[in-house]
């Protein structure tokens, strides 16, 4: 899942992208409103951080901007919570909002439910036939044994897993499975598919010439 942070505390922006890095998120960031703006509109992000204080344009600004175009799940972080602040910023389009000092716990969770909710899944787990996918704990199961896989195997998974049914091009897989600090091989995706049908059955994902990937 590839997430976009638009924050101009460094500290905190930094130190936010570590966390959800670890998380095995990919995580892209914007010091500024006009800088945050443009990748939203360009990237198909499966979650946008965004604070409202920022320079340049406004995090409400950007917000109003985006919805414009697009539908990508916003979480607003800001310092800004009162009541007047929270009704303005979901009536702008927001998905969810959350004052500023944050538990981390707590902001991980609702990403969670942001990204979820975005594939139209109401359930925290994944279930494909006998590969069962816990989001919270990252792991996969098979037959009820755990699966290792990596942490680029495990985002091709879950995001090819929430997207159950449709198919997905190798680029939509790479926009959303890798980040823009990520030097990336052409061919790594399939790469990862192979290492994941040997891991969790070579019947699991269905490959559509021309197309791209299937989870039936």
């Amino acid at each position: 899942m590839r997430l976009l942070i638009v924050e101009d505390e460094p500290d905190l922006l930094q130190g936010l992208a570590k966390v959800l890095r670890e998380e095995g998120y990919s995580v892209d960031l914007a010091e500024d409103g006009e800088e945050g703006l443009y990748k939203a509109l360009e990237t198909n992000y499966d979650a946008v951080i965004l604070d409202i204080m920022l320079p340049v344009i406004d995090g409400l600004e950007v917000l109003r901007r985006l919805r414009e175009k697009k539908e990508t799940p916003v979480l607003m972080l800001t310092a800004r919570s009162e009541t007047p602040d929270r009704v303005a910023g979901l009536d702008r389009g927001a998905d969810d909002y959350l004052g500023k000092p944050f538990d981390l716990d707590e902001l991980l969770a609702r990403l969670r439910a942001l990204i979820r909710r975005a594939a139209g899944r109401a359930s925290p787990s994944i279930a494909i036939g006998e590969v069962g996918i816990d989001p919270i704990a990252r792991k996969v199961t098979r037959g009820g044994a755990e699966v290792v896989l990596t942490a680029r195997e495990y985002a091709v998974l879950e995001f090819l897993g929430r997207h159950r049914g449709r198919v997905i091009s190798r680029t939509e897989l790479y926009e959303h499975v890798f980040d823009e600090t990520d030097d990336t091989l052409s061919n790594l995706i399939d790469v990862h598919v192979s290492n994941l049908r040997k891991k969790l059955g070579h019947e699991l994902i269905t490959t559509r010439r021309g197309h791209g990937y299937c989870i039936e």
